[in-house]
């Protein structure tokens, strides 16, 4: 094991829709880095572009995905269902990942909250980790607000999994915007576990020069189409309120892209992805998005008002209670997925217009990422004194 001056982690993401776990993951992980901790980043999704960033040491699985079965069915790179041989294979990667880093930290984004699906890579990471000696700490990382399940005796197999295996909970909100209990009802098994980090934020952006008093993105835009279309039907029906910009996400089909260029009018840009977003934000008077982690942090972390139109195709339900929250804070106006149409768009932008000098809400901790850095680095010393 190294030092507690210089300590190793190895941190392990696996995304397999969108790309808001390894998004946040990377957050952290360069929060480490600046903080003195050596990382190594596994992750076992499809590569994205510009993750996990420069100067990062990073171990990538062979990429699996959800199928069109869902998230039980797991696909490789090709499209293939994934067989036992090649879950063998990764298991060994990641094994061999572990035993190469020799961490004093190991970090577990969602699992055993989430990311059942690998349980067989995981489960044999866990064996190994308690087979070392020393032992280092395992911890998991994990998102402020927890998706529903209703599957029984899922939170009574992660209680105890918890309770034999990890010895934290990182939990990366703010406990006074949410708490673990509101979202997992076992979570006072686990209470003596459990530490809150603040959200991981990017850090405050400078105000891009081109400004924008409206900002719509739809993420990756594989689901955003009814948002933009929805937006595009309430800027013709604003014509005094500015400048627009509506971000479809690179993954919006192209015959989408081209009949949404065709509506766009005089007053709005349209564009498939920019890589100022966040600087863009920081200029705005009002984002319309989603209400997925990261995005919400960037609003946040930019002062601008917000409408949010939270994903809940699928049973899904984290957007949504994390749009109400913000709703009840006075910090977003909400038109419900089911309820999307150019009257509730143009309705909701119109009242977050009208509240943007009416401000005065709580500060959120939006420092989580080094926040994240500090605990583990007490926990070390803790460690060591003890």
């Amino acid at each position: 094991m190294s030092s507690v001056e210089r300590p190793r982690v190895l941190f392990y993401v696996q995304h397999l829709l969108g790309i808001g776990h390894l998004a946040r993951a990377s957050r952290i992980v360069r929060a480490l880095s600046a903080n003195g901790f050596a990382v190594t980043l596994v992750t076992g999704g499809m590569p994205v572009d510009g993750f996990p960033g420069p100067g990062i040491d990073h171990v990538a699985l062979p990429a699996i995905a959800v199928g069109d079965g869902g998230f039980a069915a797991l696909v490789d790179a090709d499209g293939k269902a994934v067989d036992e041989a090649f879950k063998a294979d990764r298991r060994d990667r990641l094994i061999a990942a572990y035993h190469a880093c020799r961490p004093d930290i190991v970090l577990i984004e969602a699992f055993p909250f989430g990311r059942r699906q690998v349980r067989f890579e995981l489960l044999p990471l866990i064996d190994a980790i308690e087979a070392s000696t020393p032992r280092p700490l395992l911890m998991t990382s994990l998102r402020d607000i927890l998706q529903e399940r209703a599957k029984p005796g899922r939170d009574e197999e992660t209680i105890d999994l918890v309770r034999r295996h990890f010895d934290r909970v990182l939990v990366h909100g703010d406990p006074g915007f949410v708490r673990l209990e509101d979202t997992f009802p076992l979570a006072d098994a686990i209470a003596d576990r459990v530490v809150y980090t603040g959200l991981v934020g990017a850090g405050p952006a400078t105000p891009a020069a081109e400004r924008y008093d409206i900002v719509v993105s739809a993420g990756g835009g594989a689901v955003g189409a009814g948002l933009v279309e929805a937006a595009l039907q309430a800027s013709e029906r604003l014509p005094d309120s500015g400048r627009w910009l509506v971000i479809t996400g690179p993954n919006l089909p192209q015959a989408d892209f081209a009949r949404f260029a065709a509506q766009a009018g005089e007053t709005v840009d349209l564009v498939r992805f920019r890589t100022d977003f966040r600087s863009l934000l920081a200029a705005a008077r009002l984002s319309v998005s989603q209400a997925g982690y990261n995005t919400v942090c960037d609003v946040l972390e930019a002062g601008c008002g917000a409408v949010l139109v939270p994903f809940a195709s699928g049973g899904e339900t984290e957007q949504t209670a994390r749009a109400e929250r913000l709703e009840r804070l006075g910090r977003a106006v909400v038109v419900a997925e089911h309820e999307l149409s150019a009257e509730t768009m143009a309705d909701a932008i119109s009242r977050a217009l009208c509240a943007e000098t009416e401000k005065n809400v709580p500060d959120l901790q939006l420092d989580g990422a080094n926040r994240t850095a500090n605990i583990l680095r007490d926990l070390l010393k803790g460690r060591a004194a003890s």
